[in-house]
């Protein structure tokens, strides 16, 4: 393993330890979802938004430029979260760090699961992933930093 991808790898390991909830209401995913439009049309950027709890959507919402094709990358994304507890772009980075993919390793359909950047675990302290966050529309790592980035705003708001 490059020591660039360990490096990356342990960065998004330790956001993931950071980034955590004491509770996750619907005003909260609200709030969430509405601070991530609000940085993607400040800075011109053509995504799509999704926020759920479980299985309930809170939040959505697709910014001009966007396509069907988003909402596609978005449940893909999402279902690796929720299968694996961890984010779509670390269990990418994980499988490419031991020298596979994400599709070789686990056997799922590629139309089914994306381990790319952009879903997000929503974790509750005490609970655990409770839910997730999610943006598409950008290269994988971009889709991954604006999440992190107005997740980090909202905790720390």
């Amino acid at each position: 393993m490059s020591e660039d991808l360990s490096r990356l790898v342990a960065e998004v390991e330790a956001q993931e330890r950071e980034l955590r909830f004491a509770t996750f209401t619907n005003d909260d995913a609200w709030e969430l979802g509405c601070l991530l439009v609000a940085l993607a049309a400040e800075r011109q950027l053509a995504v799509t938004v999704d926020i759920r709890r479980g299985r309930q959507h809170l939040f959505h919402a697709a910014r001009p430029g966007t396509t069907p094709d988003n909402d596609s990358w978005i449940e893909r994304k999402t279902r690796v979260v929720e299968r694996f507890g961890t984010s779509s772009f670390l269990a990418g980075l994980r499988h490419r760090a031991a020298g596979t993919t994400f599709a070789e390793k686990q056997g799922l359909s590629v139309q089914e699961y994306a381990a790319h950047g952009g879903a997000f675990p929503v974790h509750v302290e005490g609970v655990g992933v409770v839910g997730v966050v999610t943006v598409s529309g950008l290269p994988q790592a971009e889709d991954h930093a604006l999440v992190v980035e107005a997740v980090r705003r909202f905790l720390d708001g």
